[in-house]
């Protein structure tokens, strides 16, 4: 049987507006939904303030970790999107107007009618050398440094980046699962619903209470890589199902 391929990725979401609760983050579902459905597991997500050694103490953990990081947020063209200075220091690269990003934002407030301010032309900066992200909604581009992907924290410009940027990773073997209802609770299954999991060390067991009709049931999920290892997993849990069964019944 070969090795399944396993790709990970971690997010780090940046502003001072999703710790205060001003902004509610949609980004972080948007991209564990896109990375599952590539085969990439999303790991770790960290929320952190508009503090650029806050940043950067969190990008090099995660940038160590992981195969990819994703950011969100603070490449804007305010004082406070500190996101381009604090990526190219975790980096030690100097951060640079990009020529290519001062055209493209240059070209569009033409023709748009408005004036190129130096406020604008921060969101030209990134460190030097990094590669773009396209942007199709506003035009300024994302960029890519390492194996960090730095995104703009609006959720639509958020997503189309996303969209330019899948289709260039490495992606893993992706995530199988089967769902097996079970009629007992949380409580009676938890100690052998454990030892089923020791038992398959190359599975994910999850267990998600349901309540209805005065009584709790809950819904079994099996995760895995190979179709066999999940088929293996079920087959227990149904046996325990069983056991539980005969188990009232007497």
């Amino acid at each position: 049987m070969t090795t399944a391929t396993v790709v990970t990725a971690a997010m780090l979401a940046i502003g001072d507006e999703l710790l205060s609760g001003r902004t509610k983050d949609k980004n972080i579902g948007q991209l564990a939904e896109v990375l599952t459905l590539a085969g990439i597991d999303l790991k770790e997500v960290r929320i952190v303030a508009d503090d650029e050694e806050a940043i950067v103490e969190a990008l090099n953990a995660l940038r160590a970790r992981y195969t990819y990081v994703f950011t969100s947020g603070g490449i804007g063209p305010t004082h406070d999107d500190i996101t381009a200075d604090a990526i190219s220091k975790a980096f030690g690269l100097p951060c640079v107007h990009d020529d290519k990003a001062m055209e493209l934002l240059g070209a569009m407030y033409e023709r748009r009618g408005l004036e190129f301010t130096d406020a604008r032309k921060r969101m030209a900066r990134m460190p030097e050398g990094a590669a773009h992200i396209p942007n199709p909604v506003s035009t300024a581009p994302g960029f890519i440094v390492g194996n960090v992907h730095v995104m703009a924290g609006v959720p639509s410009v958020f997503e189309a980046m996303l969209d330019a940027v899948v289709p260039t990773l490495a992606t893993g073997s992706k995530m199988l699962s089967e769902s097996v209802p079970c009629p007992h609770g949380e409580g009676d299954i938890g100690g052998p619903l454990g030892d089923i999991q020791k038992a398959h060390p190359d599975t994910s067991i999850g267990s998600y209470p349901r309540f209805s009709e005065n009584r709790f049931s809950t819904e079994i999920v099996v995760r895995g890589r190979t179709t066999e290892a999940v088929a293996a997993a079920a087959a227990d849990v149904r046996q325990m199902i069983a056991a539980l069964d005969r188990k009232k019944a007497g």
